[in-house]
C-alpha cells in the first residue's frame, strides 16, 4: 500500500465528510467540465442512446408497464405498496384488507386501453376488476357478476401479480434459477454480478445464513468462471451490529468473514464485490477491505473490489484510497441507494451538514468527477453503474478507443441503453442481479424503485413525454454552476430545520470515530460530587424567597424572559461535555442518551422562548364602539416543578423555564437519585440571567417534596413522575380548604402497547421495538411495555426478537459500545428482579448481566391476555401477547380499558389500520411505522391522559398557557366625554 497516499485520502474523508456543499463541489465541477467540441460529440452519441432506451421502453409489457403506472401517480404508489408487503401476508383476511386498501382508492379506469401493450391493457382490466371487487365506489352489474368469485379470486391474481413483479426485480429465488436465467437470449453478451437479497441482518443466526448465502452463490459461480459472473457481498448482512459504537466488535468479525469469502472467490477464479452502505458505515468498511485486501493469500488475484457512492462528499478520496492499495481493485461507481435515509438521520441527529449532496445534479457532477478519476487511475478497473445517456455518453467520449473498463445496470431497469454497445461496439455491461425469494426483494425493490421513480431521475425524465430531448440531456455541470453548487432549497441544514427563530439543537456526529473517541474520554472525566440536601424545614424559606422575587421578575417584558431562555440554551451547547459526563455518571444515561438529553433541555429553552413571545402579548378582542377589550397572560406567582430522575435535565428544566419564561418564579425540585445535574442546569440558568430568587433550587426526598407541594404559596405544581405520587400531589393541593385552587401540571407512565399486524416488515418491528423497550434500560415514561402481534406472524417476529436481544451488550454507560445500563438505584432493582423471578416459566427470553452493578437483563415475557399485564414495570421487562386478525378495534379498546393514555405504536402497512388507531387509541402520542420514544420538542408535543397525565402536552403549542393567570380588560373609552372615533368617522365615499 502507499501509506502517505492512503493517509492522505483518509485525512481528505475527514474533512469533506460534512462539509459545506459549494464547497466539496467547487474543485468537481471543475473536474467534470468538457469542453465544447467534447460537449456537443457527447450529446450526440447520448441522444443515439435516448432514441435506444425509448425504442426499448416500447417494446416488452414490462418496460410499458412501468411506463403506465410510474411513481408518481397514486395508482403507481398503491402498485409499490402493494408490491412491499403483500407476499409476506400469510393471512387471508389481512391479505384482503391489503389489497383492498392499496386497490380500493386509485383510479385504474383512468388507464384502461392507454397502452400499447396488450398484455399491460388486459392486467389494467384486472386492476378494475380488483376494484370493483374491493373499493366502495364500484357497484352495479360489474361487482353483481363478479362477487361470487369473491376476494379469494382477487387474492390469487395479485399474488400472481406480485410475484411477477418479483421476477422483474429479482434474477432468480437461487442462485442456481439465476446463472440459469442469464443463459437466456435477452441476456446474450453480458455477465451478471449475483447479490445474495438480504441487508441488515437483525441476529447472528441471520448473519449465519446470510453468509452461508453468499458461500453457496460462490461455488455455484465459481462452477463456470469463464462466464464471468461475479458475487456482491453486503458487510451488513453478515453482521447484526454493524455500526461505529461496536466497531471494535464487528470490523474484526467481518474482516474475517469477508476474508473468507475472497480467499473462496479467489480459488474458483471469479470476482468478488463488497457493496457500499450507509455514510456511517464507510469508514468501518474501508477498514475492512483494505485488511483484506492486503493478505498475502490473496496477491495475484484481481477480482477483489468495492463500490463507491457518488452522492457521497468523501466519493474522491474513497478512490484516491482504492487506488493506493498496491493491487488491482475493482471499483464499481454507483449514485447511491441510501440517499433519503441519510438525509433523515442528519436532521434528526442535528449534525452539521449532511454526508451527501442535496441536489441529483451535484450528485451526477461527483459521478462525473470521480468517474474521470477512476479512468485516469493506475490500479483500479473501473466498473461505471448508471441508468443515465448522458452519464455514459460521457464516459464513452472520455475513454476514447479504450475497453478496459465496464458498465452495469440492475436488472429490471435500463433495457436499451448497453444492448448496442455491447453487442456490436464490444463494450461490457454486468448485469447487478439480486437473488432470493420474492418475499425478501421487498426492502431492495422499494429502494430501487424509489431511487429510479424520483421525479429527478433520468429513469422518470425519461418516461414524461412533456420533456424535450434538450431538457433530458441538460448537462448537470452548468446547472449546479448555475446555482454556485448551493444546497436544494427545500432541504435546510439541520439547525434550521424548525420553525424561525427555533433553532434546532447541535447533535455529536458518533459515526465519526475521532469523534466519538473525544466524547468517550470526555463523558468518563470523573465528577464531582456535593453532598446534603434541603431540609424541609428550610423549604419554606426557598419558596419565601421565590415569592419575593415575584414581582420584578414577572414585571420583566416577554421579550427579555424569552432572550435569557435563548442564552440558557448556548449555554446548554456550551457546557454539553460537563452535562453530558453529569448525566452518564450519576444518571446511567449512555452517550447517545446523554447527547439526547442535552439537546432536548436547549429545545425546550428556545421552544418555549419562541412560545413566549408569539403567544403571551396582549390580544385585543372585538367588542362594541367605545369599548377596548383585551386579554393579558400573566404569571401566576411561585410554581413548584418537581422532575423525574430518568430525563433529570431536560424534563427538570423544561419544567422550569415554562414557569419562568411565562413570569412566574420558581422552585425546583429534583429527583433525590440525581440532583448534580440539577445544580449544574441551575447555574447555567442564573448564568444565563434568571435572578438566583426567582429560581431556586431544593433537593432531597419525598419529605421536601411534601413541604413543597403543601406550601400555600405556592401557585402551580408541574410534577412527572409517578402515577401514585401525581395523585398524592393532586391531593395535597385540595386538603387545605382555604388554599387557592391552583394548576396541576402531571406528566406520569403508561402500559405503553405496539400493535403489529402481519403486513408489518419484522427487521423493521424488531428493530423499533428493541429501541422503544430497552433503551435507556427502559426507564423511559414511553417505553414500550407490551407488545401485541398478530397470532400470523407471532412467532417469526418473537424468533427474531429474540435473536436481536442476544446482540445487546449491557455495560457501563460510559462505553460507546453499551446498549443497556444499570437501572437507576437498589429499589428499583430488587422491584424489577422480583418480578423477573415471579414470571418464572413465561419468560421467554433474557440475557446475562454483569455481576457488578445494578444491572437488570433485557427480559422478554410471554402473556396468555392483554389483560394479563395491569401495572407498569419501569425496567427493560418486554411483554409479548397476540391478537387475533380482523379484531384491531377490540385490541385497541383492550389496550384503552388499562386506563392508562401515553404512547401507542402501530406496525402496519394498511393505511386504513392507521385511521382506526388514529380514531380509537386513547393515547397522548400515536407512532405508526417507527419507534416509540425520542418525543421532538414542537415536533411531537409530549404527555398523556387517563393515568397518565393531565396534560397540557410538553413541547406543544398549548403547554404555556396553564402557566399564565389569563385575565381580560375592559374600558370604556366614551367616559371622558363621548366616542371620539365614532364621532370622527367620514362619509364613507358619499
Amino acid at each position: 500500500m502507499t501509506t502517505a497516499i492512503a493517509s492522505n485520502a483518509r485525512k481528505d474523508m475527514a474533512k469533506l465528510y460534512r462539509a459545506a456543499e459549494p464547497d466539496v463541489l467547487k474543485p468537481l465541477l471543475d473536474r467534470a467540465a468538457t469542453s465544447p467540441e467534447s460537449r456537443e460529440r457527447i450529446m450526440g452519441h447520448a441522444s443515439g442512446l435516448l432514441a435506444d432506451l425509448r425504442a426499448a421502453q416500447s417494446r416488452g409489457w414490462v418496460n410499458q408497464f412501468l411506463q403506465e403506472y410510474r411513481l408518481n401517480s397514486s395508482e403507481g404508489v398503491a402498485l409499490l405498496s402493494l408490491a412491499e408487503a403483500f407476499l409476506r401476508v400469510p393471512d387471508p383476511e389481512t391479505a384482503d384488507l391489503l389489497i383492498a386498501d392499496k386497490l380500493g382508492d386509485a383510479d385504474w379506469r383512468a388507464h384502461t386501453g392507454k397502452s400499447a401493450s396488450r398484455l399491460v391493457n388486459s392486467a389494467t382490466w384486472g386492476l378494475v376488476v380488483g376494484r370493483a371487487l374491493v373499493g366502495e365506489g364500484e357497484t352495479g352489474p360489474l361487482k353483481r357478476l363478479i362477487a361470487r368469485a369473491g376476494e379469494p379470486f382477487v387474492r390469487q391474481g395479485v399474488g400472481a401479480a406480485m410475484r411477477m413483479m418479483g421476477e422483474i426485480f429479482v434474477m432468480g429465488r437461487t442462485i442456481d434459477e439465476a446463472t440459469r436465467r442469464m443463459k437466456k437470449p435477452e441476456n446474450k453478451g453480458f455477465t451478471a454480478s449475483f447479490d445474495m437479497l438480504g441487508e441488515a441482518a437483525r441476529t447472528h443466526e441471520d448473519a449465519q445464513r446470510y453468509f452461508q448465502a453468499y458461500v453457496q452463490a460462490i461455488d455455484a459461480v465459481g462452477r463456470d468462471p469463464a462466464a464471468g459472473h461475479s458475487v456482491s457481498v453486503k458487510l451488513s448482512a453478515l453482521h447484526p451490529r454493524y455500526e461505529v459504537a461496536r466497531r471494535a466488535e464487528c470490523v474484526p468479525a467481518l474482516t474475517e468473514m469477508l476474508e473468507a469469502l475472497a480467499v473462496q472467490a479467489a480459488g474458483h477464479g471469479i470476482a468478488l464485490t463488497v457493496d457500499a452502505e450507509e455514510s456511517e458505515r464507510l469508514e468501518m468498511s474501508l477498514d475492512i477491505i483494505g485488511a483484506v485486501a492486503g493478505l498475502p493469500s490473496l496477491n495475484g488475484w484481481e477480482g477483489f473490489g468495492m463500490a463507491v457512492q457518488a452522492y457521497g462528499k468523501r466519493a474522491r478520496p474513497v478512490v484516491e484510497w482504492a487506488n493506493s492499495l498496491g493491487r488491482i481493485m475493482n471499483v464499481r461507481l454507483v449514485k447511491g441507494a441510501y440517499w433519503d435515509s441519510e438525509i433523515k438521520r442528519t436532521q434528526v441527529e442535528g449534525l452539521a451538514d449532511y454526508p451527501l449532496f442535496t441536489r441529483k445534479a451535484a450528485t451526477d457532477v461527483s459521478y462525473l468527477a470521480v468517474a474521470k478519476d477512476m479512468l485516469a487511475a493506475e490500479n483500479i478497473r473501473p466498473a461505471f453503474a448508471s441508468h443515465n445517456a448522458l452519464t455514459v455518453a460521457t464516459i464513452l467520449e472520455w475513454a476514447g478507443n479504450h475497453r478496459d473498463f465496464e458498465f452495469q445496470r440492475l436488472h429490471g431497469m435500463g433495457d436499451g441503453l448497453y444492448e448496442r454497445l455491447v453487442r456490436e461496439q464490444g463494450y461490457h455491461c454486468r448485469i447487478y442481479a439480486p437473488v432470493g425469494g420474492h418475499r425478501d426483494l421487498l426492502a431492495y425493490l422499494v429502494r430501487r424503485l424509489l431511487e429510479n421513480g424520483a421525479n429527478s431521475s433520468f429513469v422518470h425524465q425519461l418516461a414524461d413525454a412533456r420533456l424535450t430531448e434538450a431538457e433530458i440531456l441538460a448537462d448537470p455541470v452548468a446547472k449546479i454552476a448555475a446555482v454556485g453548487g448551493a444546497r436544494h432549497p427545500s432541504i435546510p441544514l439541520p439547525i434550521d430545520l424548525f420553525r424561525p427563530g427555533h433553532r434546532n439543537s447541535g447533535g455529536i456526529d458518533l459515526s465519526d470515530i475521532s469523534t466519538l473517541e473525544r466524547t468517550r474520554s470526555a463523558v468518563n472525566v470523573p465528577v464531582a460530587r456535593e453532598t446534603g440536601d434541603t431540609q424541609a424545614a428550610d423549604v419554606k424559606a426557598a419558596v419565601s424567597r421565590a415569592q419575593a422575587a415575584f414581582g420584578e421578575w414577572s414585571k420583566r417584558p416577554v421579550a427579555e424572559r424569552a432572550a435569557i431562555l435563548e442564552r440558557l440554551a448556548d449555554l446548554l451547547e456550551e457546557e454539553r461535555d460537563r452535562l453530558m459526563a453529569i448525566l452518564v455518571q450519576e444518571a446511567f444515561k449512555t452517550i447517545p442518551d446523554a447527547i439526547g438529553e442535552v439537546r432536548e433541555a436547549a429545545d425546550f429553552c428556545r421552544y418555549y422562548a419562541g412560545e413566549a413571545r408569539a403567544r403571551l402579548q396582549p390580544v385585543e378582542l372585538p367588542g362594541p364602539t367605545g369599548e377596548r377589550n383585551t386579554l393579558h397572560m400573566d404569571g401566576r406567582g411561585v410554581w413548584a416543578t418537581v422532575a423525574p430522575w430518568n430525563f433529570p435535565l431536560a424534563i427538570f428544566l423544561g419544567q422550569t423555564v415554562a414557569a419562568l419564561v411565562t413570569g412566574n418564579t420558581v422552585v425546583a425540585k429534583p429527583a433525590p437519585q440525581t440532583p448534580e445535574i440539577a445544580r449544574a442546569a441551575v447555574a447555567l440558568a442564573h448564568r444565563a440571567g434568571v435572578p438566583a430568587d426567582a429560581l431556586v433550587l431544593v433537593t432531597g426526598g419525598p419529605e421536601v417534596g411534601q413541604a413543597l407541594t403543601e406550601d400555600a404559596r405556592v401557585m402551580g405544581v408541574a410534577f412527572t413522575g409517578s402515577t401514585a405520587t401525581a395523585k398524592r400531589i393532586a391531593r395535597t393541593l385540595v386538603a387545605d380548604d382555604d388554599r387557592p385552587i391552583v394548576p396541576l401540571i402531571a406528566e406520569t407512565g403508561g402500559i405503553n402497547a405496539m400493535i403489529v399486524d402481519s403486513t408489518a416488515l419484522p427487521e423493521q418491528v424488531v428493530a423499533d421495538v428493541v429501541t422503544s423497550s430497552f433503551r435507556s434500560a427502559g426507564q423511559r415514561c414511553s417505553a414500550l411495555r407490551l407488545l401485541l402481534v398478530q397470532e400470523e406472524v407471532a412467532d417469526g417476529v418473537i424468533a427474531m426478537l429474540t435473536g436481536a436481544m442476544e446482540t445487546l451488550k449491557l455495560g457501563p454507560t460510559g462505553d460507546p459500545a453499551t446498549d443497556v445500563g444499570p437501572v437507576i438505584d437498589r429499589a428499583a432493582y430488587d422491584k424489577l428482579m422480583a418480578y423477573r423471578q415471579q414470571a418464572g416459566a413465561r419468560v421467554i427470553k433474557t440475557l446475562d448481566a454483569p455481576a457488578d452493578g445494578l444491572f437488570v437483563p433485557p427480559t422478554l415475557v410471554r402473556l396468555d391476555r392483554i389483560e394479563d399485564l395491569d401495572r407498569e414495570w419501569f425496567g427493560p421487562i418486554l411483554h409479548v401477547a397476540t391478537w387475533a386478525a380482523g379484531t384491531l378495534s377490540e385490541t385497541i379498546a383492550r389496550v384503552n380499558a388499562k386506563g392508562y393514555g401515553l404512547t401507542m405504536g402501530l406496525h402496519s402497512r394498511i393505511a386504513r389500520a392507521v385511521e382506526v388507531a388514529e380514531a380509537e387509541a386513547e393515547v397522548g402520542n400515536l407512532y405508526v411505522n417507527r419507534s416509540m420514544i425520542g418525543a421532538v420538542v414542537g415536533s411531537q408535543p409530549f404527555g398523556g391522559e387517563g393515568l397518565s397525565g393531565t396534560g397540557p402536552k410538553a413541547g406543544g403549542p398549548h403547554y404555556l398557557y396553564r402557566f399564565c393567570a389569563e385575565r381580560a380588560v375592559s374600558v370604556d373609552t366614551t367616559s371622558a366625554g363621548g366616542n371620539a372615533t365614532l364621532l370622527s368617522l367620514d362619509e364613507g365615499g358619499i
